[in-house]
C-alpha cells in the first residue's frame, strides 16, 4: 500500500526553523468486510460514554460518545476531563498491531470516538497534551460513514485550510511538527446519517 503524502508548511516567522508537518494516508488501509465486523462488533461491545468538559468556562457534554483504552495505569487529560485506560479490546488490539507494519512508534493507548451521525462533531483542537511528549505521532483509523476531516495553521491563518475525505478503512497518520503548528477538526453535517467510529492512537510518554 503506498499512502498519500502531504507536506504542510511549519515556519510562521521568515527565518524561523521548524521541523516539517507531515500528514501519511492510506484510504484502503482495511478491507471493506472487515470494516464492517469491525464496526458492527465495536459499536455493540465498547462501554461508550458521553463525558462533559470545560468549554469557554462551562460544562457541556462533548457531541460524540467515547471511550480511552490503554496499558494498565494510563491516563490522559483534555479540556479538563482525565481519563483512565480501559482494557485494550481485542479487535483494537489487532488494529494496533497492524498499524505497527506502516508506523515504528510504539502506541501504548488509543481514544475511540463514536460519531453517532452528523450532528455529532468534534471541535478545533491540535493533540499536544504534555503527556504526548514532544513532536507525537497521531495514528487516526477510521469506520463507517466518510466524513470531512479540516487542518487549520493555528496561527497563520493566510495559509488555507486542508481538506480531507477520511473514508471507511482509512489511515491518517500526524507526524513531525503538525500537532504544533496545526489545529484539526470534524465538522458537523446534516446530509451525514449514518455512524462513524475514530480510533486515534497514540503514546503517552512515561
Amino acid at each position: 500500500m503506498t499512502p498519500e503524502r502531504y507536506e504542510l508548511p511549519g515556519a510562521v516567522q521568515p527565518g524561523a526553523i521548524h521541523p516539517g508537518a507531515e500528514l501519511l494516508l492510506w484510504q484502503r488501509f482495511i478491507s471493506p468486510q472487515r470494516c464492517r465486523s469491525l464496526m458492527t462488533r465495536l459499536e455493540q461491545e465498547i462501554d461508550w460514554r458521553q463525558d462533559r468538559i470545560r468549554l469557554f468556562g462551562r460544562d457541556c457534554l462533548i457531541p460524540r460518545l467515547q471511550q480511552f483504552q490503554g496499558d494498565a495505569g494510563l491516563s490522559y487529560r483534555y479540556s479538563g476531563l482525565r481519563l483512565h485506560s480501559a482494557p485494550w479490546h481485542p479487535l483494537v488490539e489487532e488494529l494496533r498491531q497492524q498499524l505497527a507494519e506502516v508506523e515504528p512508534t510504539v502506541f501504548n493507548c488509543v481514544l475511540l470516538n463514536l460519531y453517532r451521525d452528523g450532528n455529532d462533531s468534534m471541535g478545533w483542537h491540535s493533540d499536544d497534551e504534555a503527556e504526548l511528549g514532544p513532536d507525537p505521532v497521531i495514528a487516526s483509523i477510521s469506520l463507517g460513514q466518510p466524513r470531512r476531516f479540516l487542518m487549520r495553521h493555528r496561527r497563520d491563518r493566510t495559509l488555507p485550510k486542508v481538506e480531507l475525505e477520511l473514508g471507511n478503512g482509512s489511515l491518517l497518520l500526524m507526524r513531525g511538527s503538525t500537532q504544533h503548528h496545526w489545529q484539526h477538526a470534524l465538522p458537523r453535517s446534516r446530509r451525514v446519517l449514518a455512524p462513524r467510529i475514530n480510533l486515534t492512537f497514540r503514546h503517552i510518554a512515561a
